[in-house]
């Protein structure tokens, strides 16, 4: 019998443990979260006259930590309907309910005592076959289970998230020397192919691979700070996307993570390590201080950084290690740094910082750099069997652009190792070696495949067959049509897929073209079309720069020519005669909602924010969005029952005045974005696959496009009550002037014009009304002015 994981059990409700049960919550299994009995009653269970006997209060801990996630930020549930599968109780009353699970995931204090102590008593009431786990960040797995029974330790393994489960893909899976190896290689595809994470398999060693080499890189950051005498913010400032790094960077990240979990885990370390490592892995005395103090970074309101309210607005100051004061911050700016920024692709501007010698940006970089690249050889067989596990366990945890072999492979190998040596570091064997054998890479890629350094020859790197990758398809077959703003690629199985890439995948007149071309190429030749890529977020939406300055030079002409074409761009998606299937993530607004929305399906990544925003630029959708998402609530709707056409149409109105962007995939199926005709892929990695099944799942079954329709709307009736609405916050002190000019424009769209009630207009009707509004916004100045200040400052002008 195949196993599955319908049913879950979390042990510990903190932080970490709640977040765990959310994350299981949302990806549709039940899971039951357990915490220990209270000892005292709160002031307000006194009040109430409970004891501690009563059960209210023996589930209070894990009650209140299910509460809890309502509030955090950003929020680790993707829906309110996540919250419905989280059921509470407690270590004492409810471990019988074990036996009703096939997973159990201890999230309790890192003390390897505690813990055993907790599976101990696991063991008297989980089934035969259950899987259980520890979500440890390092404390040894295999001393866990001692004294356990055989099959509890055939089941039993670590499996480390990474905090914050919904959002870092990153999840470790550390075997013993008793797993059985089909259930760790059910646990490794289960957390890839239904949790939706990066699975790499660590070995057992103290904090195992992304905070072992994380730690230590922060660690020699600090160190390298304080020897050069650099500024905490003058580190952020060339420690961040100039790297590869998140702009988090390094002291950010040390503010989010809070400087107490930082301390733990290098001290976990610290404890099991000898020689050189451990002089690293000992914490500074300035952190210890801070830790006294209770400057734990985000949790506590300051840490490495302090925000203050000043006149203007508020102000971050940074820590000054030395004296502990709170000074202005700073940021290093150098010949350096300015050479890096002018390159092209973060691997040149790395490249380009760390050979500026005798620059200061450029002296840190490389020091920080150097250390970390050779510790990671260093462990390498170690923490983790091959050198992808260490380089992908970075990327997904720590949100590096690129693992430290992949870095080494960018700033040249041979290169940085003559002046590693240069310089009197010790170079570990495997890797001279390699370059001895003339070999200048860790990596090579030949045909769309990948193969890596194995310490001995070189092998193929393993892929999941979901993961479409876009760049190695293009290496391996090349591209069938092509401008500047998308492409059209063979993805197999004969399914195309067409990939924007302009910049920040903004829709312009390339993207209008390469669309139309895309499906006439399609007609022709293929099953069908997925549109999709791989960009940092989907689509932001139209190219509004360009719009605005055609704007500004009374170009109203060549502004009506191109919203009719992407008007027509979309109708032509609708209804092409091949199905079309858009797989949208992350940020997908304004035009990037209006091309996924008459697309025949829509297979969504778990995390995408979808929503028509053009209220805040002063304008309405005029790419269809509006009419889109009117027909698709409409056919959301029960046939054969009576419903109200103004409760629809207000409905739309209030979601696209007030701009709302879904906070995930399944928020946007709530706002109507979605039906349940569209999918959701919790692993990012799969979109693309899973879009292309979609494509072939409809050409199997004869897919015919829909038929033309009429839309029924509510007329001059539902635009005054529309419009009653807008004016009753204009009363209120919640819009302005401007705000109600365009909501009168969104009404009039949404009513049909000056039609009856219960009307019927033809959907090219509705569409001339979204574009005359759109027109008539554009001109106006305040909108105009929201634009620029959209543009320039990235947030909504209020005016």
């Amino acid at each position: 019998m195949e196993r599955t994981i319908k049913r879950a059990a979390v042990l510990g409700s903190g932080v970490m443990g709640s977040a765990i049960a959310a994350h299981l919550a949302n990806v549709g299994i039940p899971t039951l979260m357990l915490d220990i009995v209270p000892r005292e009653l709160t002031d307000a269970e006194k009040k109430q006259g409970l004891s501690l006997d009563d059960r209210a209060v023996r589930n209070r801990i894990a009650a209140d930590s299910k509460k809890a996630l309502l509030k955090q930020k950003p929020s680790p549930i993707t829906s309110l309907k996540s919250m419905e599968l989280i059921s509470v109780g407690n270590m004492d009353d409810d471990m019988e309910k074990l036996a009703e699970v096939d997973w159990i995931i201890e999230v309790v204090v890192e003390n390897l005592e505690i813990k055993k102590s907790v599976f101990e008593k696991v063991e008297q009431y989980r089934k035969p076959g259950t899987i259980v786990s520890s979500n440890t960040s390092g404390i040894s797995v295999e001393a866990m289970v001692e004294g356990r029974s055989v099959d509890f330790q055939k089941h039993f393994m670590g499996t480390h998230f990474f905090n914050p489960p919904r959002y870092l893909k990153l999840l470790e899976v550390i075997p013993t020397t008793h797993t059985d190896p089909e259930i760790l290689a059910f646990m490794k595809k289960f957390g890839e192919d239904v949790l939706g994470k990066g699975v790499v398999e660590a070995k057992d060693t103290p904090n195992f691979i992304a905070n072992r080499i994380g730690t230590y890189g922060l660690l020699v950051t600090v160190n390298e700070m304080q020897k050069g005498n650099y500024s905490i913010g003058e580190v952020d400032s060339v420690t961040g996307p100039l790297i590869g790094r998140p702009k988090s960077a390094t002291f950010r990240t040390l503010d989010v993570v809070g400087l107490d979990t930082f301390i733990h885990v290098a001290k976990n370390v610290y404890e099991q390590v000898r020689g050189k490592e451990k002089e690293v892995f000992e914490v500074p005395a300035f952190m210890m201080k801070m830790q006294e103090k209770g400057w734990l970074g985000a949790k506590s309101g300051q840490g490495f950084f302090l925000k203050k309210k000043g006149k203007d607005g508020s102000i971050i100051y940074e820590l000054d290690p030395k004296s502990l004061e709170y000074v202005d911050r700073k940021k290093l700016k150098t010949a350096a740094t300015e050479t890096a920024k002018q390159q092209k692709g973060k691997k040149n501007k790395m490249k380009a910082l760390i050979y500026a010698k005798g620059d200061r940006a450029s002296d840190l970089v490389w020091a920080i750099t150097k250390q970390t690249l050779l510790y990671s050889a260093e462990l390498t067989g170690e923490i983790a069997d091959d050198i992808t596990a260490i380089d992908d366990a970075m990327k997904w945890g720590f949100g590096w652009e690129f693992g430290p072999f992949e870095i080494w492979d960018a700033i040249g190998v041979r290169k940085s190792v003559e002046r590693m040596q240069s310089e009197g570091d010790t170079v570990p064997e495997w890797v001279l070696a390699m370059i001895g054998a003339g070999n200048e890479s860790f990596y090579k890629y030949e045909n769309g495949n990948v193969y890596y350094y194995d310490g001995k020859s070189y092998c193929q790197q393993y892929f999941n067959p979901k993961e479409i990758n876009i760049k190695r398809l293009k290496d391996q077959h090349g591209v069938i049509k092509k401008n500047s703003g998308a492409s059209l690629i063979d993805i197999g199985d004969d399914v195309a897929l067409l990939e924007f890439h302009s910049k920040s995948n903004a829709i312009g007149p390339d993207i209008i073209q390469m669309v139309d071309e895309a499906l006439n190429e399609v007609n022709k030749n293929y099953k069908g079309l997925v549109i999709g890529n791989q960009g940092k977020h989907f689509c932001v939406g139209a190219n509004l720069a360009m719009m605005l300055f055609e704007a500004q030079d009374d170009n109203f002409f060549e502004l009506d020519m191109i919203v009719n074409k992407f008007q027509q761009m979309a109708l032509k998606i609708k209804y092409n005669e091949k199905p079309v299937v858009v797989a949208p993530f992350n940020m997908t607004v304004g035009g990037g909602a209006e091309v996924s929305l008459p697309a025949a399906s829509i297979q969504a990544a778990s995390e995408t924010y979808m929503g028509l925003v053009e209220f805040g630029v002063g304008l309405i959708p005029g790419g269809g969005g509006t009419k889109e998402l009117y027909l698709k609530t409409l056919r959301d709707l029960p046939q054969g029952v009576d419903f109200d056409l103004t409760k629809v149409a207000n409905s739309v109105f209030e979601k696209v005045a007030m701009a709302k962007v879904s906070t995930s995939a399944e928020e946007a199926r709530e706002n109507g974005f979605l039906n349940n005709r569209d999918g959701i892929s919790v692993n990012f990695d799969h979109l693309l696959y899973d879009a292309k099944q979609k494509v072939l799942a409809l050409h199997a079954t004869d897919y015919q496009p829909p038929k033309r329709e009429k839309i029924p709307v509510v007329g001059d009736a539902g635009y005054a009550a529309m419009l009653l609405g807008a004016k009753s916050l204009q009363f209120g002190g919640y819009a302005s002037d401007h705000d109600v000019k365009i909501a009168d424009k969104l009404a009039y769209v949404l009513s049909g014009g000056r039609v009856r009630e219960g009307s019927v207009i033809e959907e090219q009707a509705m569409l001339d009304l979204e574009r005359e509004a759109f027109l008539s916004l554009i001109g106006e100045p305040k909108t105009q002015a929201r634009m620029q200040h959209m543009l320039v400052k990235g947030k909504p002008l209020r005016n």
